[in-house]
């Protein structure tokens, strides 16, 4: 009976995880464009629905009966595999992610999280890796110009990034002497790790936002001088797909910024409940994604590589050996 009842809470955390994950870009498409419209001073959404709160239900009605057109001359299987390659690693990391302890529902203890692996945090930048090639089989699939090169950009731009923002982490792990991000959560029960480590925070939320391919890293898309990127020849629920990839990843980058480096769901001298601790500041990294949206300019190409390979790269190694100097 033991068994049935923890099969059906996997089951259940799981089903509850996708279910959020699909329907989070609704009302986070919704705020960003409220954002972006205050910050330009402008409404926003006003139409559809008290102050366009509707307007993510109309988009999304749209999408899901849009005719879903490929080119004659694409190649039509991996146009089809590349939405589903693109979507499918941002979910599956999340059953890695732990979002509290635990909580007592009719005296069953039921933990905040998925699974906690001893490796978490190697099986989260392992599986992420992954989505990248839903980009480039996106782009090439399309036998487009424009499409092509966005995914070969998206191809230089995911290298430059993920290497600093794999070794960025580097000085968490050294912290915690654990790459479970449970014991990374419990290890800043005292004094979070952005203290140690800001480095290495600096490094890490930068190359988030080049691997979540949002302003000013959006050289994938650049609407303009690539129409619109490698998913320019998409539509419908494909299309669709690719969207709801870049607010998982998005949010994935908050979630991870939270746990490694702001002390996940340990609080600071409010006292407030642990879960909402955690809201609470993944929702202000959520904003922050989307004010930097509307403040700051695309970069070139030449200043992509640059900043990545001449900036954060040296940062990155520079806050290993300090790190490991100063635990010494």
């Amino acid at each position: 009976m033991e068994l049935v009842v923890a099969l059906g809470l996997i089951v259940f955390k799981v089903a509850l995880l996708i279910a959020i994950l699909l329907l989070l870009p609704l009302p986070l498409t919704w705020l960003e464009r409220k954002i972006g419209g205050h910050i330009q001073q402008r409404m926003g959404p006003m139409r559809v629905g008290w102050h366009g709160l509707l307007q993510p239900v109309a988009d999304g009605i749209k999408l899901l009966t849009k005719e879903d057109h490929i080119p004659a001359e694409a190649d039509r299987f991996l146009f089809k595999l590349a939405p589903i390659l693109a979507l499918a690693p941002p979910f599956v990391v999340f059953v890695a992610i732990p979002f509290g302890e635990s909580v007592s529902v009719l005296g069953t203890e039921i933990t905040l999280y998925a699974s906690n692996m001893n490796v978490a945090l190697l099986f989260v930048f392992a599986v992420i890796g992954i989505e990248v090639y839903g980009v480039i089989f996106g782009g090439w699939a399309a036998n487009s110009k424009y499409a092509v090169l966005g995914s070969l950009r998206t191809c230089a731009q995911m290298i430059s990034y993920e290497i600093p923002m794999g070794f960025a982490v580097i000085g968490v792990v050294m912290l915690a002497q654990s790459m479970s991000l449970l014991d990374i959560v419990r290890a800043q029960a005292d004094v979070w790790n952005i203290v140690y480590q800001p480095i290495g925070f600096f490094v890490f939320f930068v190359a988030g936002l080049a691997k979540a391919q949002r302003i000013p890293f959006d050289l994938a898309e650049a609407e303009g001088d690539l129409g619109a990127g490698f998913h320019t020849e998409y539509s419908g629920i494909r299309f669709a797909f690719f969207m709801v990839s870049e607010y998982a990843i998005m949010l994935l980058v908050s979630v991870l910024s939270v746990v490694l480096f702001f002390g996940g769901w340990n609080g600071i001298l409010i006292p407030l409940p642990p879960f909402l601790w955690f809201l609470l500041k993944v929702a202000f990294f959520v904003y922050l994604f989307m004010w930097f949206r509307f403040t700051f300019p695309r970069y070139r190409y030449d200043q992509l590589m640059t900043i990545g390979w001449k900036v954060l790269l040296p940062l990155s190694l520079a806050n290993i050996i300090v790190t490991g100097v100063a635990l010494l």
